[in-house]
């Protein structure tokens, strides 16, 4: 019975260990839409000039030609012809402003809504109660001549710091079909993109080589995926998705990746005193020196008088280290975090950081 008893609990046991282990390993894993995108979905940009009215004498009309013009071509639209521009110089209820909208990755049809943002070009004060007559928005993709659609309506302040600039929500009209094209009716494949954090060689052909896996089947043992680049797959659609290519897409990109590269980055905010680095960004060895404090990184405290602190990796070893161990250390002698911050940027000018820098 005791025997019996002792054979649950370690069976019992096992299990628990395999579930964490399972766990652990589906936890590692993100799918490959997290870091990848299919080429050809893209946004679009629209943009255009149009005229805010109904400002309470913040606009720019009174002292600006080109505003003028705009407001007399309006009014000669609508069948009220201005004789004199002169006439027009006391128009300061009026603004120039620019149109800009954006169409999704995923296109919009004739009819749908977009919102529009709006800002002022000729120094209007204030956009505040005005109302955007109808105007057109067009983009390169088409051609500038080529009608997009029409925008019009209240203008929103988003921010009361920045008065020159508002937003209409749903004030823009398509007025033609936007339907992004993301196959290659020639080769009858996709190309996936490979975001810029993970770009490498080797996310390339990881991606490749789990979707060869995942549709071994359907590829009759060939070769779907090709890496063609550190940033690039090409994939063929399978004959089984001919008539659904969406489908195959849907399913490639909820394939699961182990691990992809990222690449080793620090992102620093000196307005916020913030600091974030990914445990990849590693320093070669180097001695710093900041007010009364120095620090030996790696092999680098070889010789030096006493006084300074030594990081080194595990095991006592002495090479290049990870930025991370040196930002704990600190941390640990509770050094300011805009001290912290000079350390990082002299590291990155003197060459020993080894990582993309972003400082804003």
């Amino acid at each position: 019975m005791r025997s019996r008893s002792f054979k649950s609990v370690l069976l019992l046991l096992i299990s628990l260990v395999v579930l964490q282990c399972s766990a652990a390993e589906l936890w590692a894993r993100t799918r490959i839409e997290n870091i990848c995108s299919v080429y050809g979905m893209k946004e679009i940009k629209l943009t255009g000039m149009g005229l805010i009215v109904g400002l309470d004498g913040t606009g720019d009309g009174g002292k600006n030609l080109p505003t003028i013009r705009s407001l007399a071509a309006a009014l000669r639209h609508l069948n009220n012809p201005v004789v004199d521009l002169k006439d027009l110089s006391a128009a300061n209820n009026v603004a120039l402003v620019m149109i800009e909208a954006t169409i999704p990755a995923s296109g919009i049809r004739k009819g749908q809504k977009l919102d529009c943002f709006v800002s002022s070009m000729l120094g209007a004060k204030s956009l505040r109660g005005g109302r955007l007559l109808i105007a057109p928005v067009s983009t390169t993709e088409i051609g500038n001549e080529i009608l997009a659609g029409l925008s019009s309506g209240p203008v929103i302040l988003e921010d009361e710091t920045s008065l020159a600039t508002g937003k209409i929500i749903n004030g823009l009209v398509m007025e033609r079909n936007f339907e992004l094209s993301f196959i290659d009716r020639k080769t009858r494949s996709i190309t996936l993109l490979v975001d810029k954090q993970h770009t490498g060689f080797h996310t390339a052909s990881e991606v490749a080589r789990v979707i060869n896996s995942e549709f071994s089947f359907e590829a009759g043992n060939q070769q779907l995926a090709i890496a063609q680049g550190p940033g690039r797959v090409f994939i063929r659609i399978p004959k089984q998705y001919t008539e659904s290519p969406v489908e195959f897409v849907a399913a490639v990109m909820e394939v699961g990746i182990d691990r992809p590269h990222q690449q080793a980055r620090v992102v620093v905010n000196p307005k916020s005193q913030t600091v974030i680095v990914t445990g990849e960004v590693e320093i070669s060895p180097v001695v710093i020196s900041h007010k009364n404090l120095t620090v030996g990184v790696g092999n680098a405290e070889v010789g030096l008088p006493g006084g300074f602190v030594p990081i080194t990796g595990q095991q006592g070893q002495q090479s290049t280290q990870r930025l991370q161990q040196l930002v704990e250390a600190l941390n640990q002698l509770r050094v300011p975090t805009e001290d912290v911050i000079s350390i990082i940027r002299e590291l990155h000018r003197s060459g020993k950081l080894h990582a993309e820098y972003d400082e804003h």
